[in-house]
């Protein structure tokens, strides 16, 4: 690397906008430098905010702009969420990311027979366009980004979120956030699809086409390797499973025939931030550095915004624990400054009570104080990539570079060359499942032999904590939510309504039209989701999983 590339960031450096809430120094008023390391570093380490990205997209990381503090939240009824959500804003939030229940994120309505027990249960019902309209009222849609964590029902979510800011009287243009979409990780992990493979992705390739026209702020598709993860994945496997579903939606989009420079810097990531602080750190640099080289040298993506990766965060929650909660507290800590110090571009911290029940409000607002310590207190915000050039760093960044790879390569060979076939043939193979599974495996053995530990499980169990006291969802929200719903139905222009379903029927066979302008004009009929999903099952038919052994 040439001193060109060092003066090159210099220069950006100097033209940006830094931040002026603080001063860039020690507690003892030591002054430190924006970056440390020689001006002829290694070219896989580069730069911050030039290819390929390893020490971070911007010039400036978090000098110019702290992450986005994202706590991820949802409960009940609407109103409920709705008055969390400005509790969070006055606390200092600065972005949104709502939670669907467990009826919602299965394209079900909170008054379908297989509903029953789980509406608002773990996360918010929304069942229409006035339960949407509720979840934000009063919050500007145009002055905050919001990020809805859902892939299946993705596309009539958004479409009744478009919708709602309309009815605020947005312009839709100015609207800035995120949608997971991520179908295919759902047939990895998460389990919540609705439609056979090919039309999930013709809907995603329809709404990265909308956004471009009429949304361009918005970032449609959230590709996430959090579930992964959560259902047992090492960290390498979630890096090379959720960088190659990204390199899928690349293709998918070249495939509807969208200029790969057009769409790509509107892809996002998700990933989890686990316990092993180093060994995160190590993976998402490893993340911005295979994505750079791949969307340059494969897929002749020509601008520098597309080879930036930028992503989300979210602490592990399958690492936290019932036993002595209160030590989810530290490894909540623990695995947001792993975040922060890997670059992260936002940030959602689990809250001490979340592996027992959906977070207090006590809970989320240390979960939200933890962050704000993080980027306030320590200073590691104050030096762009403070571990830069640490050996142990960049090699265990290389290494898992290179595990990666291998994963690449045996998906590329499954798709006869393509990234997006050999993940549809590595689904329905059950490839990427019993992957995860062998490696959830392989972990519980190590626990069960305590050659890993966890404190309070399998060591160090004795305690005198207390369970805290949880949040209780209660009968009368579903009730309330069922009643809810009955009322959009008896309420609604029924002609209006039939019309727009019989649109949602018509679209689903033809190709040429695009879903998402459909779905918004259901979406403004009043057409619930249940009764949207349902009419586009009765065309495309569901999907079986493959049996496993």
């Amino acid at each position: 690397m040439s001193d060109e590339a060092y003066r090159r960031w210099l220069e950006s450096y100097s033209r940006a906008k830094l931040r002026d809430d603080v001063d860039f120094d020690t507690l003892s008023s030591v002054e430190l430098e924006p970056l440390y390391g020689p001006p002829d570093v290694d070219e896989r380490i580069g730069f911050p905010g030039q290819f390929p990205f390893t020490r971070g997209v911007y010039p400036t990381m978090y000098r110019g702009r702290l992450w986005t503090m994202r706590q991820f939240a949802g409960f009940g009824t609407p109103a409920q969420t709705n008055e969390r959500y400005r509790f969070l804003i006055d606390a200092g939030q600065t972005g949104l990311s709502v939670a669907f229940d467990m009826p919602t994120l299965m394209g079900r309505d909170s008054d379908d027979p297989h509903s029953e027990g789980e509406v608002g249960r773990c996360g918010v019902a929304v069942d229409s366009l006035a339960d949407m309209e509720i979840l934000f009222d009063g919050i500007d849609l145009t002055e905050i980004t919001t990020s809805m964590t859902i892939s299946g029902p993705a596309p009539m979510l958004f479409a009744m979120y478009v919708a709602a800011a309309e009815k605020q009287g947005a312009d839709i243009s100015k609207l800035d956030g995120t949608c997971q979409t991520d179908i295919l990780k759902e047939y990895i992990a998460q389990k919540e699809w609705l439609f056979p493979p090919e039309p999930h992705l013709r809907l995603t390739a329809d709404m990265m086409q909308f956004c471009i026209e009429r949304v361009p702020k918005y970032h449609p598709l959230s590709i996430s390797g959090y579930h992964i993860r959560e259902a047992g994945s090492t960290a390498v496997q979630e890096l090379a499973f959720t960088l190659a579903s990204g390199f899928a939606h690349v293709e998918l989009g070249r495939r509807r025939g969208l200029d790969v420079d057009d769409f790509a810097p509107g892809l996002s990531f998700f990933f989890n931030s686990h316990i092993d602080f180093f060994e995160e750190i190590a993976k998402f640099r490893a993340a911005r550095r295979i994505w750079a080289r791949w969307l340059r040298d494969r897929y002749g993506a020509r601008k520098e915004r597309s080879w930036m990766l930028k992503f989300h965060t979210q602490t592990a929650g399958v690492s936290l624990t019932a036993q002595q909660p209160y030590n989810n507290v530290v490894r909540t800590a623990t695995e947001a400054l792993a975040a922060v110090l890997g670059g992260t571009q936002s940030l959602h911290t689990n809250s001490l009570d979340e592996v027992l029940a959906l977070p207090s409000e006590e809970a989320v607002e240390i979960a939200l104080r933890t962050q704000q310590v993080i980027a306030y207190e320590t200073g590691v915000a104050n030096v762009i990539d403070p571990l830069g050039g640490s050996w142990f760093v960049e090699e265990l960044t290389d290494r898992t570079e290179a595990a990666a790879e291998e994963y690449f390569a045996r998906i590329l060979e499954m798709g006869d060359g393509s990234i997006l076939d050999g993940m549809l043939a590595g689904i329905a193979e059950g490839y990427f499942q019993r992957e995860i599974a062998d490696a959830a495996f392989h972990y519980q053995k190590l626990l069960e032999k305590g050659d890993k530990v966890i404190v309070g499980v399998n060591r160090f169990t004795n305690t005198v904590q207390q369970t805290p006291e949880i949040l209780q969802i209660g009968p009368e929200i579903e009730e309330r939510q069922r009643k809810a719903v009955a009322e959009v139905r008896a309420n609604r222009d029924a002609g209006r309504a039939e019309a727009a379903l019989r649109a949602v029927r018509d679209m689903a066979h033809d190709d040429t039209v695009n879903a998402i302008p459909v779905l918004i004009d259901a979406a403004k009929a009043y057409v619930t989701l249940g009764e949207m999903v349902e009419a586009l099952k009765q065309e495309w038919g569901s999907y079986q999983e493959p049996p496993m052994l």
